[in-house]
C-alpha cells in the first residue's frame, strides 16, 4: 500500500493534519514526510504529551515518513540527564522508535548563534540593554503598539562587537538580550522586536559552560526544524500566534529547507493538571512520592500503575486532534485502560480485607487443587491450579451477619459457591470482645465440586477466597483522584492545592494474595477477580509484596459525585 493509501483505510484516523500531509504528498509539495517531537528536559512527560507522541510518531508511520526525537536543551538552569533519560524510556514504552533520529538543539548551538549573527549583520537583529521589566514595558498591550528600545538603532557593527562580547562571558545574566528586529507596532505581540537570545551563566548537561548565551525557544525551534529537513512542525495551539515570527525567521535566514508549522489542541483532562510547573510543585512539595506515582498523569506515573501503553494510544486515537479546546474526561481514559486489560489482562485470586473462614467437615490436613481460568476471554491463556484447604480467607464484605433480602454472598445459613472449588454454608460466627466478626464456621458440600450440584440446585452468590496454608501475605495500595474538583482550583481562587484528595491513596497491609503472584513480573497487570486491576510495584520484593491497584472493574466515581 503506498503513502497516501494508506489514509484511505477505514481503520486509519483521519483529522485536518493528517489531510494537509495526504494532499501535500498528492501535491508534490511533500516528497517524504519528516515530523519531530521536541520536549523540553526539564520534567517528566505527561499524557498530553502522550498525545502529541501519538500524532508526530503516528503521522510518520502511516504515511512512511520518519520522526525523530529532538530535546530542546536551550535552558541549562532547568534541565537534567534524568528527565533526557526518562523521555527516551517514556516514548519507548508507548511504542516508538525514533531509530536514528535523536537530536539535541545543543547539537545546532554554533549553527544558531551564527543565524543570530546573519541577522544582526544585515540590521535584522540588535543587542538591547534594557532591563526584562523594562522590555515588557515598552512592548505595549494588545490595544497599544509597543515603543522603540534607545537602543534599536545600533549599528550593525556595534551589535555584532556586543554579542560576540555576550558569548565570550563579559556581562552578568539580564545585563543585555539579542533581539529580532521587526515592528513594535504589529498586531501580533510576537513580533514586537521578540528576545531571541539571553545570557545564561549555568552549566549545560552536554555542552557543560561552552555556552553561556542561549537561543529561546522561538528562534531555536524553527531553525532545528529547518536543518533536520522537517516537513510537518506540529505544535499545541498556543504556538498559533507564534507562526508569524517562526515564518519570519525561516524566510529571513539562510536555512536548508523551509519547514511549516500547524498546530492542534492540546489535552485538557477532567480531575488532573497538566501544567509541568504544576507537576513540577506536587513533586517537590512532597504532596506525591516522585514524578512516576501512580497517581501522576505523567507516563511513568502511568506505567508505574499498569496501564498498557496500547490503551493510551488508543486513548489517544480516539480523542482525536483538532483546532478546538476542550475538556476531556478522565473516565475515558480509564475505558480504554478497562478494555484493554478486560481482554488481555490474566486473572488471579486476592483477598483485600480478610476473614477467616474454617470449613469445618473438610479434613484437617487436606488439600485439594482446582484448575482457574488465567482469562476467559482468551481461550489460548490456559489454566493454573489454585489450592484449597480447611482454613480459607474471604472479604469482610462477602459476608454480613443480617444480610437484606437482596445480598446474594454469604451468610448466616446461607449456601453460596466458593469460585472454582464448592458450595460452602455459613454455620457459626465467631465475634472478639468488641463486638466485631473475626471468624466464620462453615461446612461444604463435597458432592458439588468444581462449583456445581448433582441435584441441580442453585446459588445465587459466588465470592473468592484465598487458601489460609498457602496464601502469600501483600501490601495493596488502592488509589483514587489526586484532586476532588473536575478543574482543580477552579472554585479555590486558582489554588489547585486545595483540591489534593486527602482519600487519593489507601494502604491495605494485610492483604492474601494467590501463590502464584508473587512471580508476576514487574510491569505485568492482572485482574483480582471481583476486585479490579492491579500490578507489582518497584518497591515489591521477595520479603514484602506491593502491589497497586491500575483501576477498577467499573467507573464508582460517578456514584460517589451523584
Amino acid at each position: 500500500m503506498n503513502q497516501t493509501d494508506n489514509t484511505d483505510d477505514d481503520s486509519t484516523p483521519r483529522d485536518f493534519i493528517r489531510d494537509i500531509v495526504h494532499e501535500d504528498l498528492n501535491a508534490g509539495r511533500t516528497a517524504s514526510v519528516v515530523t519531530r517531537f521536541p520536549p523540553e528536559p526539564n520534567g517528566y512527560l505527561h499524557i498530553g504529551h502522550a498525545k502529541s507522541i501519538c500524532l508526530n510518531f503516528g503521522i510518520a508511520d502511516e504515511f512512511g515518513g520518519k520522526c525523530h526525537l529532538r530535546f530542546d536543551d536551550t535552558n541549562p538552569t532547568k534541565e537534567e540527564q534524568e528527565y533526557i533519560d526518562a523521555i527516551q524510556e517514556d516514548v519507548r514504552w508507548l511504542g516508538f522508535d525514533w531509530g536514528e533520529n535523536l537530536h539535541y538543539t545543543s547539537d545546532y548551538f554554533e549553527q544558531l548563534y551564527s543565524w543570530a549573527e546573519h541577522l544582526i549583520n544585515q540590521s535584522m537583529a540588535y543587542v538591547d540593554d534594557l532591563s526584562a521589566d523594562e522590555i515588557r514595558e515598552h512592548r505595549g498591550t494588545l490595544t497599544e503598539p509597543g515603543k522603540n528600545s534607545p537602543y534599536r538603532d545600533r549599528t550593525p557593527e556595534e551589535n555584532l562587537a556586543l554579542f560576540q562580547q555576550m558569548r565570550a562571558g563579559e556581562f552578568e545574566n539580564g545585563a543585555k538580550v539579542l533581539r529580532a528586529k521587526i515592528d513594535m507596532a504589529s498586531g501580533n505581540i510576537n513580533l514586537r522586536d521578540p528576545v531571541i537570545y539571553r545570557i545564561l551563566h549555568a552549566e549545560h548537561p552536554r555542552t557543560g559552560n561552552e555556552w553561556c548565551v542561549y537561543p529561546n525557544y522561538d528562534f531555536a525551534h524553527g531553525q532545528s526544524d529547518a536543518l533536520e529537513h522537517i516537513t510537518h512542525s506540529i505544535c499545541t495551539l498556543e504556538f498559533e500566534d507564534h507562526r508569524p515570527l517562526y515564518d519570519w525567521l525561516i524566510e529571513n535566514l539562510p536555512v536548508p529547507s523551509e519547514p511549516h508549522q500547524y498546530e492542534f489542541a492540546r489535552l485538557n483532562l477532567t480531575y488532573t493538571v497538566l501544567s509541568k510547573r504544576r507537576l513540577m510543585q506536587l513533586v517537590n512539595d512532597g504532596h506525591v512520592a516522585g514524578w512516576d506515582d501512580p497517581r501522576m498523569p505523567t507516563i511513568s506515573g502511568y506505567r508505574r500503575r499498569g496501564y498498557p501503553p496500547a490503551a493510551i494510544r488508543d486513548f489517544a486515537s480516539r480523542i482525536g486532534v483538532s483546532k478546538s479546546n476542550a475538556t476531556v474526561e478522565v473516565q475515558s481514559l480509564e475505558a480504554c485502560v478497562r478494555e484493554d486489560l478486560n481482554k488481555n489482562a490474566e486473572r488471579r485470586m486476592a483477598v483485600l480485607k480478610p476473614l477467616k473462614v474454617v470449613i469445618e467437615n473438610y479434613p484437617e490436613n487436606q488439600v485439594e487443587e482446582f484448575d482457574a481460568k488465567n482469562n476467559p476471554n482468551d481461550e489460548n491463556s490456559g489454566t493454573r491450579k489454585i489450592s484449597f484447604s480447611r482454613e480459607l480467607y474471604i472479604e469482610q464484605d462477602d459476608f454480613m451477619e443480617d444480610a437484606p433480602k437482596k445480598f446474594f454472598r454469604l451468610s448466616l445459613g446461607r449456601e453460596v459457591r466458593f469460585r472454582y472449588a464448592y458450595f460452602i454454608t455459613c454455620t457459626d460466627v465467631i465475634k472478639d470482645d468488641a463486638g466485631e466478626v473475626v471468624e466464620l464456621r462453615c461446612t461444604y458440600d463435597p458432592e458439588t465440586k468444581g462449583g456445581n450440584a448433582p441435584d441441580g440446585r442453585k446459588v445465587k452468590g459466588t465470592i473468592h477466597w484465598a487458601s489460609a496454608a498457602h496464601a502469600v501475605d501483600a501490601e495493596i495500595r488502592q488509589y483514587d483522584y489526586l484532586f476532588s474538583e473536575e478543574v482543580p482550583g477552579a472554585n479555590s481562587d486558582g489554588d489547585f492545592l486545595a483540591d489534593i484528595n486527602a482519600n487519593s491513596l489507601t494502604v491495605l497491609s494485610e492483604c492474601k494474595l494467590e501463590p502464584a503472584l508473587r512471580e508476576l513480573p514487574l510491569g505485568e497487570t492482572v485482574q483480582f477477580e471481583r476486585i479490579g486491576y492491579f500490578c507489582a510495584d518497584k518497591e515489591s520484593s521477595s520479603d514484602k509484596l506491593v502491589f497497586n491497584q491500575t483501576i477498577g472493574l467499573r467507573d464508582t466515581w460517578a456514584k460517589k459525585k451523584s
